[in-house]
């Protein structure tokens, strides 16, 4: 296992120009990139078409494309990677749903330790999409905390190190997010 100094310096390395670095970089990250996204596919439909390790890849080829990004830390890099992940699955959703009409739910839990109701439910990603866009339109530290959490997969401890604020902070916006959510997909 890699440290995460090793692959925050390999990040730095490659926003430098050193396109070996990336190359070095992704057999250490693969796995953990790869658990994300079967994470996140879990929670999807039983047809649906996307897999895993396409997840990655596409993920990892927008964010290694990224020029103006300052790769502060390895959380950073997952962050980062979970909102790339989100998008992908969104527009996913989108496709499919223009494909299909009405047939774009999905079943997932907002966290899977702590979900939105305290059970898994069916939610469509385009709902949840529209309603994290209008939560970060009002909060943008808890809309950036519930993408950090759910999509990212990061601990409490680990989305208070990306953005700076302090755990208790993260835990206490993170429970008013997810009531939030829970409301505004309800109503």
């Amino acid at each position: 296992m890699s440290s995460p100094a090793e692959i925050t310096g390999l990040l730095k390395n490659s926003q430098s120009g050193d396109r070996a670095a990336l190359d070095r970089l992704l057999p250490l990250i693969y796995d953990e990139l790869r658990g994300l996204a079967a994470s996140q596919l879990r929670r999807e439909r039983p047809d649906h078409t996307l897999q895993a390790t396409a997840l990655v890849h596409e993920a990892y080829m927008r964010l290694v494309e990224q020029h103006s990004v300052d790769w502060r830390n390895r959380a950073h890099f997952f962050a980062l990677a979970a909102e790339m992940m989100r998008r992908i699955l969104v527009n996913h959703a989108q496709q499919h749903h223009a494909q299909k009409r009405g047939g774009h739910d999905t079943k997932l839990a907002l966290d899977e330790a702590v979900s939105l109701a305290g059970e898994e439910r069916p939610i469509d990603w385009l709902l949840l999409d529209d309603a994290l866009k209008r939560l970060t339109a009002l909060d943008s530290r808890q809309g950036r905390i519930v993408e950090l959490r759910f999509f990212g997969g990061l601990t409490v401890e680990e989305v208070a190190e990306v953005l700076g604020v302090s755990e208790i902070t993260v835990k206490r916006e993170w429970r008013v997010a997810k009531a939030w959510l829970h409301q505004a997909m309800d109503g």
